[in-house]
């Protein structure tokens, strides 16, 4: 065989293959845009979710959730419309496979028997099944100790999983199964007393923490678990969109962001201190609710967020003082008083309408920030001063930081206790943590009022 003929022959042993699949990869590769084509050409993009305090809620004509803020971002980077469906629990997996939705984002957990049904994206978020029990339950030590108690779950959950396969092993759990009963729901009933243990992922019972203070958040019975949105079988350029989008919102701040709006702090838990709080919000609030109400609408802020602020200056205190000398319900100084006319700063009615006006004239100066960091920036603001604000943000550009956002200025607000940048700022020494500290606390406040509202 002639050289040409054997180079021929070596290349037609490498060609064929190609040539062979071609089609298939062809037909694949237009099969999977044709997904992503479908949802541009109806320009909609058609969302599974559950309606609850972690994935989709709506609060003051307002859509939010963590899960609803990620899919909304996901219909902004295809360019389309969102769309939200909600269902049943149970019925998640049956409707995305039948194509009544696009995709299912709801706080699920990547398990064997679900990725035989559905496909998975990528983990956007790592989760462990934890043991809820009351803080004065004391017999559960570890998960040994669960053997021939009742455990309250959701059929059809991950935690169901879990626990069939304790049994397996041996364990003799008896296991109450509820139809689509939320996790949230079951943890209020432990913190209620009137069950004694459930299981919740991490992230929904660090949150829940904050409105059932009693609950102690035990020990886990699972391995770290992922949160991951599930498609129907097959369609791999709908899942690619969804991993390379939560690359780019992880890469540019977007998730954490959003993961910030709704679990600020939840690691933080002051067991005394929420106690308190729910208990004044029944006692003291209603004292102040109607001043609190009118001075919010005249000056369009959420009364909950004024109430959350309040609590935090004197816990409804309206003869509070700080070592500071501030004094009042809204704690104002002296020269703020003057500047807004208050007579009295003991005065409860004078000092709501007064603090809330001055907190709009702080607003007013962060014209450069976005809606929600704007108002956290004001409200931190009014905490430690717009002449600190102002040092944190020039450090923040010094950094290469945007000093419009308030994750920026968490991070050099604390800087500002250390000579080595206060030398350089206009204002000074500032104690840079009180403010991060103090838009932390209003925050946690605020989601549990804002959570009473959505249960009323």
């Amino acid at each position: 065989m002639s050289k040409h003929l054997a180079r021929i022959h070596i290349n037609l042993k490498i060609l064929i293959p190609i040539l062979l699949t071609l089609p298939l990869f062809l037909f694949s590769n237009c099969m999977e845009k044709g997904v992503i084509k479908k949802i541009k050409e109806s320009g909609e993009l058609i969302v599974l979710t559950r309606n609850n305090g972690h994935c989709y809620y709506i609060y003051r004509d307002t859509d939010m959730g963590f899960e609803y803020d990620l899919a909304r971002a996901f219909a902004d980077y295809l360019g389309v419309k969102l769309k939200i469906r909600i269902t049943e629990w149970e019925n998640l997996i049956n409707e995305v496979s039948e194509g009544k939705a696009d995709i299912i984002a709801a706080s699920m957990t990547v398990t064997p028997s679900r990725q035989d049904r559905v496909d998975f994206s990528n983990e956007y978020l790592s989760v462990q099944q934890r043991i809820i029990i009351h803080k004065e339950n004391t017999q559960i030590k570890e998960i040994k100790d669960l053997k021939g108690k009742i455990i309250h779950i959701r059929r059809g959950t991950s935690y169901q999983e879990r626990l069939n396969e304790l049994n397996e092993e041996g364990l003799e759990i008896n296991i109450k199964e509820h139809d689509d009963v939320p996790t949230e729901e079951l943890i209020r009933q432990v913190a209620r007393k009137e069950i004694d243990i459930t299981v919740a992922d991490s992230n929904i019972a660090l949150l829940n923490r904050r409105y059932y203070p009693d609950i102690r958040i035990a020990f886990p019975i699972e391995e770290p678990q992922s949160l991951a949105w599930a498609a129907k079988k097959g369609e791999k350029a709908l899942l690619r969109k969804i991993n390379n989008f939560f690359e780019t919102i992880k890469s540019d701040g977007t998730f954490a962001k959003i993961y910030e709006k709704y679990y600020a702090g939840v690691e933080i838990f002051d067991y005394l201190d929420l106690k308190i709080f729910h208990e004044r919000i029944e006692t003291r609030l209603p004292k102040y609710e109607a001043i609190i109400k009118e001075a919010a609408k005249k000056y369009g802020f959420d009364w909950r967020l004024i109430t959350a602020m309040i609590y935090q200056e004197s816990h409804f205190d309206e003869h509070a003082r700080s070592y500071t000398g501030v004094r009042g319900i809204m704690q104002l100084t002296l020269p703020t008083a003057g500047e807004m006319g208050v007579s009295n700063r003991l005065n409860p009615e004078e000092s709501i309408i007064a603090g809330v006006r001055y907190l709009t004239k702080l607003y007013q100066k962060y014209k450069k920030a976005e809606d929600g960091d704007r108002l956290l920036i004001t409200l931190a603001s009014y905490n430690v001063g717009h002449g600190h604000i102002v040092d944190a943000q020039k450090l923040a550009l010094e950094m290469g930081l945007d000093p419009y956002i308030w994750s920026s200025l968490e991070n050099t607000l604390p800087l500002l206790r250390f000579k080595k940048y206060y030398k350089k700022t206009k204002y000074g020494y500032c104690r840079g943590t009180e403010p991060v500290r103090y838009i932390n606390r209003i925050l946690t406040y605020y989601e549990i009022l804002r959570r009473k509202a959505i249960e009323s």
